[in-house]
């Protein structure tokens, strides 16, 4: 390895652990060794430290043994007469480096509480977002495994040119990557550059500016070891694994910009342990040769035109980005971007006008595939402000199509039309919603532009099933009124249709492994009355699921013999369990939170506890940051309900299930439920009452507590008992 770069890197850790450990004797004489320390919300500590060396640095006082750890791997500064390899030295230089970076902003968070914004968003005063907390981790951190996001780019610094920035960030977003941006490049940082640009940065666009100090490279770091803990199984201290984790799994990279001081080759250095090399636009030495990385740890002097394709190359990360033949840019990353009140050109449906969409099969002459009409005015043909009916009527037709699987394609026009840039998507059927910007109006959007992009991705997503697509859109309110009219009567079909199954009327029910990757003993059972525990996948999505992809995570599973109606356990479903999960998991109640409950990935979107206390039940949802009357909040419930083990009284659930007949049917159904977040028990309102009024509970609705009355278990119980609550007088379960 370069000496050059090595020597460069060993003296920008010396100068780092010096000035963290300054700052930390400093702060240690100020609050004491008792001081609370860490990084907002998170049940990972400092998680590079926890990571790497199993360590929970709590208080201040738990940081000298880290400091002296640091010590231990600084080697000794290069000389000039010294020619040795400097690999190895170098790499613990760059682990040190993390280490102190680490403990330098936990100090930063207790002397400057309000230095970053610890939001998703920046605000108007502070663009800095610094570390992302537990909500925001789980929401994004499994999109590294899932493949919906294959890595991120670490950016140090940025271009002079705004415009260049705007177009490398726009290019990273392309690959599905996210963008974690850091410091800055003589006074000028990539997020200030991308807002002169208009360009909006968050977690919800992947552009995450967060922080303007070399130091906060160990977010993103950060950031990486925590997915191999959480959806890797890699348990806390195993650095070996973790490091071999993110090699393997999360396709990163640094992309440095402008001239690279010894702090940033030792961060570079820090980033190689983990397999991620260093691509940058400036006259440094390279390091060509194989090792650590999978290609080359460091490569310079390439051009703002190529940098993105170049790290691309170097990471050894498989993109394929099939081109959607329209003017805006397309893909997941501008799923989360908001056309704002400024940005509007115009809007359909949402209450504005007449919006509905629907998909129906045909029989194969009834469709020409690749035709999209639009009847009626188009976007270029009106002026700003002139909002629109909007009809969209697609047409597929296939020799495996099936019409249970109508709205399965349906339910990906939300997130296909959102990924279209410059346009926002919200809702779906009849209360469907689009607004479209002005700049995507100015780069010559049409709305022919949107049947383009339905009929390319569905058939890439669902050429098993489906043969031939036509799209249909219409924005006259005559022809709007007629998709409309059809619309309702799909509609009216399908939920007959979905409403009169059950688990009892169904002899198949679908597994899906597809988190297997990261909770290897997990098998999730997806039944007519119980939808995936992520909310994404119910029944139906299970069997064509099965039918795109025969040899993929769902597969059918005839239950066999009902042994417990009670408990929900099937001869068929402990076969396929015990054979799935390697022997791990023998015995599944699918119907029971207290015994043989299902196992967990990391991806519910809630989670379920017993209450011992109020003989009821509770239930969390990822959302709510508070603490719940279990003494747990979502992050800690995370680790006792996850990473594929069964734990009695802890279960993951889907906020769906909150509604089903079959929920905690073992434990009495629904009346054992006596809190939730006031947030999710407004969300679900309409249906938890409906769902109360056909068990027999009327006015229960009015019984459910929320953090309003309560978040210990004493609290939750005295109102209970002055709501005359029914799990009170059920049966003891625990």
């Amino acid at each position: 390895m370069s000496k050059i770069i090595c020597s460069a890197a060993i003296r920008g850790a010396h100068k780092i652990v010096d000035m963290a450990e300054e700052r930390y004797q400093a702060a240690l004489k100020k609050y004491g060794p008792e001081q609370e320390v860490a990084f907002p919300n998170t049940a990972y500590f400092l998680p590079i430290i926890y990571s790497m060396l199993g360590a929970k640095v709590e208080k201040l006082g738990d940081m000298g043994d880290i400091f002296t750890e640091c010590r231990k791997l600084l080697p000794e500064q290069v000389s000039e007469n010294l020619w040795l390899p400097y690999l190895a030295p170098a790499l613990d230089a760059g682990m040190a480096t993390f280490f102190a970076e680490e403990m330098f902003e936990a100090v930063r968070y207790l002397e400057e509480p309000n230095f970053y914004t610890k939001t998703e968003d920046p605000l108007a005063d502070n663009i800095w977002l610094g570390a992302a907390d537990d909500v925001i981790f789980r929401k994004r951190g499994v999109e590294f495994v899932d493949g919906t996001a294959p890595g991120f780019a670490a950016i140090m610094g940025s271009p002079a040119d705004p415009e260049m920035a705007s177009k490398i960030a726009l290019e990273l977003q392309e690959k599905n990557l996210y963008i974690f941006m850091h410091d800055q490049t003589g006074g000028i940082s990539m997020p200030e550059q991308l807002v002169k640009q208009d360009v909006q940065i968050g977690w919800n666009t992947r552009l995450v500016p967060f922080g303007k100090s070399y130091s906060t490279a160990v977010f993103a770091i950060g950031f990486a070891c925590r997915v191999a803990m959480a959806f890797g199984g890699i348990k806390p201290g195993d650095y070996k694994g973790n490091l071999i984790y993110n090699k393997d799994r999360t396709f990163a990279f640094v992309m440095a910009f402008g001239p690279v001081s010894d702090e940033w080759y030792a961060n570079a250095a820090g980033a190689i342990n983990w397999g991620f090399p260093t691509i940058s636009d400036y006259d440094i030495p390279q390091v060509l040769p194989t090792g650590i990385c999978t290609y080359e740890h460091v490569v310079s002097q390439v051009p703002h035109e190529e940098i993105v394709q170049k790290a691309i190359e170097v990471r050894g990360l498989k993109v394929s980005v099939t081109k959607i033949d329209i003017p805006m840019s397309f893909g997941p990353a501008f799923e989360g971007e908001r056309i704002r009140k400024d940005d509007l050109f115009m809007e359909c449906g949402g209450g504005r006008t007449t919006g509905v969409e629907v998909l129906v099969s045909k029989e194969m002459d009834e469709v020409e595939d690749g035709k999209i009409t639009v009847e009626g005015p188009d976007i270029q043909e009106i002026e700003q402000g002139q909002n629109l009916p909007l009809g969209i009527l697609v047409e597929v037709a296939g020799r495996e199509m099936q019409s249970d699987y109508e709205p399965i394609l349906e339910r990906q026009f939300h997130h296909l039309i959102n990924y279209i840039q410059g346009l926002m998507h919200m809702g779906q059927r009849d209360i469907m919603w689009l607004r479209i910007g002005k700049a995507a109006v100015e780069k010559g959007f049409s709305l022919s532009h949107i049947g383009k992009v339905l009929h390319g991705k569905l058939h890439q997503e669902f050429g098993a099933i489906v043969d031939k697509i036509q799209v249909k859109i219409y924005t006259t309110q005559e022809k709007v009124d007629e998709v409309m009219e059809l619309a309702k009567s799909v509609y009216e079909g399908r939920d007959e249709r979905l409403g009169s199954m059950t688990d009892e009327t169904e002899e198949v029910f679908y597994s899906c492994t597809l988190c297997q990757s990261f909770a290897p003993s997990h098998v999730c059972i997806i039944t007519p009355e119980r939808i995936g525990m992520c909310g994404a996948y119910n029944w139906l999505d299970g069997k064509a699921s099965y039918q795109i992809n025969p040899t993929g995570p769902n597969q059918p599973i005839p239950k066999g013999e009902c042994l417990d109606p009670a408990l929900g356990i099937f001869q068929g479903i402990n076969e396929f369990v015990d054979q799935a999960s390697r022997g791990a998991v023998t015995d599944l109640a699918c119907y029971s939170l207290m015994n043989s409950p299902m196992t967990a990935c990391g991806c519910f979107e809630a989670i379920a506890a017993m209450l011992p206390q109020c003989n009821g039940i509770m239930v969390v949802n990822r959302d709510y940051m508070g603490m719940t009357p279990s003494g747990m909040k979502f992050t800690t419930l995370a680790g006792m309900a996850g990473g594929g083990a069964q734990t009695p009284g802890f279960m993951g659930v889907s906020k769906h299930y909150l509604t089903s007949p079959k929920l905690f049917l073992a434990e009495g159904g629904l009346a054992r439920l006596v809190w939730l977040p006031k947030m999710l028990k407004e969300e679900i309102k309409d249906k938890l009452i409906e769902r109360a009024e056909a068990a027999g509970l009327p006015g229960f609705y009015d019984k459910i507590a929320t953090e309003e009355e309560g978040t210990t278990e004493e609290e939750i119980l005295e109102f209970l008992k002055k709501v005359n609550h029914p799990a009170l007088e059920m049966e003891s379960v625990v």
